[in-house]
């Protein structure tokens, strides 16, 4: 694999994993700026910090036109199905047909570019 889209690929586990970590902080430790000091918000936040950097060594062969859209689906697509797991977030037929048309044009847009 291409070490681009191995930092891609990296950066968009590691955002999702930032992601979740956010929502069971914001679950587990309520509401205001003690949210911030939380495990899993502070895990969370630092999965983001090391997404980015694999993500910034990705846009360097990867143009951002491509790694964008990319990694932004994919996110969206491991959110919604680890929120509907682990929190019993509605993901039904609408939110499935959704994320089709989302992983179908991201294929669209990396085919053209």
């Amino acid at each position: 694999m291409h070490s681009g889209y191995l930092a891609l690929a990296l950066s968009i586990f590691l955002g999702a994993g930032g992601q979740l970590g956010l929502k069971a902080g914001a679950v587990r430790a309520g509401t205001g700026a003690i949210a911030l000091f939380h495990p899993y918000t502070a895990g969370g936040l630092g999965a983001y910090v090391v997404a980015s950097i694999f993500y910034i060594y990705a846009l360097k062969t990867i143009p951002i036109s491509v790694a964008f859209p990319i990694f932004f689906a994919v996110n969206f697509a491991l959110v919604a199905v680890a929120s509907h797991l682990v929190w019993d977030e509605p993901f039904g037929v609408l939110q499935l047909f959704a994320l089709l048309l989302i992983a179908a044009g991201v294929g669209i847009l990396a085919r053209t570019t």
